[in-house]
């Protein structure tokens, strides 16, 4: 049976995380001295690989592996392989999305294991920028990464969270660069999740005012494209590609929802930005783990919200949730 919410949406989509871990500190994403978790209560390759047959099962055909950076954890790789003998039997696209780090040393892997087009995290092409962003020197390594990828026949769409002050001025540069190397381009508005050194009020760019910037200098025409995702297209007639716009701010796209997330710890949270949650670790190691995961999905139907309820509007607000995305899955 397909998992359908309450609000008739079907949902096909899957994002899991198999680690919160990372190899950078994203200003906007987590802290400097970040804890991560205990790795005894991450779940095991096997209750990941149990996970995603159990989705499968009802329905789910997209599978996105996310993290924190899921090409740090080890065996991520045998995770892939296994999911990927699913393409074509349940299964049509699996997916992922990583900062490019470590991507030059597994992107044939991926491609042999049947992921056709991933997601790669970059704010800026310029080294500095990178260091003072990601709080690491790492520029070099994410370009000779999605170039590995490229060169392994791997579609690279670029994600590039749009910063007030930071790479504003970038983004035309961001996207020329990314058009005439074959990829897409997707712009995020920052979103409120887990404690941060900086104000994400003064982080804060809507993309709207970003469109807007662009369409003086570049003739947009709205795209029918979709990945399966939450982003809305245009096509950039001078460059010949294509532009993304994420906007859980300026353009609540809740309506269309077709995903939910679960993270290394097994908790699925049916909106990225609510509270609600159904524990899927505990039914994984319960006397009868199938039964179990198919009745907390169906939980999970029951409590996803209509919408989400993100909001920046002042400074020193909380964040609306305490989690920081690199533990929910990004």
């Amino acid at each position: 049976m397909n998992l359908i919410d309450q609000f008739q949406r079907r949902i096909s989509y899957l994002r899991l995380s198999v680690t919160d871990r990372c190899d950078l500190r994203c200003t906007y994403c987590m802290p400097e001295r970040q804890t991560f978790l205990p790795r005894s209560e991450v779940l095991s390759l096997e209750e990941l690989h149990r996970l995603a047959l159990g989705f499968i099962a009802r329905g789910v055909n997209r599978i996105r592996l996310t993290g924190g950076e899921p090409l740090v954890r080890r065996d991520m790789i045998e995770l892939v392989r296994a999911l990927g003998r699913k393409l074509g039997d349940g299964l049509d696209e699996l997916t992922l999305t990583t900062n490019g780090m470590t991507l030059d040393r597994f992107a044939d892997d991926l491609a042999a294991a049947g992921v056709r087009r991933i997601n790669v995290s970059l704010d800026t092409l310029e080294r500095e920028r990178f260091s003072q962003l990601a709080r690491r020197d790492g520029l070099p390594q994410v370009l000779e990464g999605i170039a590995a990828a490229r060169a392994a026949g791997l579609a690279v769409k670029i994600n590039t969270v749009a910063l007030k002050g930071v790479n504003e001025d970038e983004i035309p540069t961001l996207m020329e660069w990314a058009h005439g190397q074959g990829m897409d381009l997707t712009l995020i508005e920052v979103m409120p999740l887990g404690e941060v050194e900086a104000d994400r009020f003064d982080q804060y760019l809507p993309l709207t005012k970003v469109r807007a910037a662009l369409e003086q200098r570049y003739t947009l025409t709205p795209s029918a494209h979709r990945t399966g995702g939450p982003a809305r297209y245009a096509e950039v007639a001078e460059t010949k590609g294509r532009i993304g716009f994420i906007t859980p701010l300026t353009g609540n796209f809740c309506d269309g929802c077709n995903r939910v997330r679960v993270t290394a710890t097994g908790q699925l949270h049916p909106c990225l930005g609510g509270h609600e949650m159904v524990d899927l670790r505990a039914a994984l190691r319960s006397g009868d783990p199938d039964a179990q995961l198919s009745a907390g999905l169906d939980r999970a139907m029951a409590i996803k919200p209509e919408r989400h309820s993100f909001a920046i509007d002042a400074h020193g607000q909380a964040p609306a949730l305490a989690r920081h995305m690199s533990a929910t899955g990004g």
